[in-house]
């Protein structure tokens, strides 16, 4: 059987339209940025250097205007700024939940809005960012898999999130002042709107640029992706990117993961393991996450727990199971497991060896919770009928 090859997708990465053909310095790399001052007049000899205080000025700082980066001549600012721009995707709505979670709508080239949700913990703060405007995946569990996918995210818009978040928390530090080892925005999770691998290379770019230390200095392994199973991208993932990895799994068996994550019929459940097997020793991460939304009568099972400890065993991968209680939403075709099926479950995990945490909840109230992300403003652009049909009101 010849091996399948990447799944492609007639979706293409169109940038933000700037002003008057200036470039927009956000999401190049540090080799991009350097070529693109060099081609606009800045001295070979002097790129290398510009490039890093460039660099620090923009991912370190957050300063957005060139006349404030003061370790630069003046004439070379008004250069800089005749030439280049820098620009984030500009927040639309903002609403923050009772348990203080936070959800941006973004707005993005061409009128397109994602959403962005910042979760505040004891110990971290966690930025839930998208990587696609809608997804293709179709998950049945999930609202944001109902909305069709228009295109990917640049590399610019993907780490502008994370910049967008740092301005709303005030978190950019004062060039000068003493290091502030206190972070709002601590980790970054790929489980926003779209499929990740689906969209490699910006995600890539932009996670370096989060991960380099003379700027938003964010270490790998607080940055976990999270992936419906694209199997030939999943080493790349480990050899070019090295953060953590997480994968919506959320079934035991080809029958029901089919139907739940359609992605399954083109690499199915042994194909998957397979590849997550590799994972941990090709970027010598920690544990791989599954992640399991439990749905009433559908995966929730003895059964299932104890295929699921089987499957991990079998190809002998460090894991730990993550316990999502289904989000619901209006038109969904399946119900939250009861909390004592939750418990029992995790409890069938955990004495097999096995970390099994049940997720709890937050920012359900503004619809900012797993599986709930969808542009509000996508939502309001349908008629009533339409939203009755979907959410199976209609007589």
């Amino acid at each position: 059987m010849s091996p399948k090859a990447p799944i492609t997708q007639d979706v293409m990465t169109i940038p933000r339209k700037l002003p008057e053909g200036k470039v927009n310095l956000v999401g190049l790399t540090r080799d991009q940025l350097r070529e693109a001052l060099i081609e606009h007049g800045t001295p070979e000899k002097q790129a290398k250097m510009r490039t890093g205080q460039i660099w620090q000025w923009i991912y370190q700082w957050g300063v957005r205007d060139f006349a404030e980066m003061t370790n630069l001549a003046k004439a070379y600012r008004a250069q800089l700024a005749e030439r280049f721009v820098i620009e984030i995707p500009e927040v639309v709505t903002r609403q923050v939940s009772e348990d203080g979670t936070r959800k941006y709508l973004c707005r993005i080239a061409g009128g397109h809005e994602v959403e962005v949700v910042y979760i505040p913990e004891e110990d971290r703060g966690t930025l839930c960012i998208s990587s696609q405007v809608g997804c293709t995946l179709t998950c049945s569990f999930c609202h944001t898999g109902t909305q069709k996918l228009v295109r990917n995210l640049t590399a610019a818009e993907i780490v502008g999130q994370v910049m967008m978040a740092r301005d709303d928390l005030e978190e950019w530090p004062t060039p000068g002042a003493p290091k502030d080892e206190t972070r709002l925005l601590s980790n970054i999770v790929l489980m926003g709107m779209g499929e990740p691998l689906y969209n490699f290379e910006n995600v890539r770019d932009a996670m370096k640029i989060a991960m380099d230390p003379e700027g938003i200095s964010l270490s790998r392994r607080r940055i976990t992706l999270s992936t419906s199973g694209v199997v030939p991208e999943i080493a790349r993932t480990a050899e070019e990117i090295g953060c953590l990895l997480a994968i919506s799994f959320h079934a035991t068996t080809d029958e029901t993961r089919d139907v739940l994550v359609p992605i399954n019929k083109r690499w199915n459940i042994e194909e998957l393991l397979e590849a997550l097997a590799s994972y941990p020793k090709a970027s010598n991460s920690e544990r791989i996450t599954f992640e399991y939304v439990m749905l009433d009568g559908v995966n929730d099972s003895d059964e299932d727990a104890h295929r699921l400890i089987d499957h991990i065993k079998r190809y002998n991968i460090p894991a730990k199971i993550n316990l999502i209680p289904f989000n619901e939403w209006p038109g969904a075709p399946y119900k939250r497991s009861s909390n004592n099926r939750i418990r029992a479950f995790a409890n069938i995990i955990y004495q097999a060896g096995y970390a099994s945490p049940i997720r709890k909840t937050r920012g359900e109230d503004i619809m900012a919770a797993c599986g709930q992300l969808k542009s509000a403003t996508e939502r309001a652009r349908k008629s009533r009928k339409q939203i009755a049909a979907e959410a199976g009101l209609q007589s």
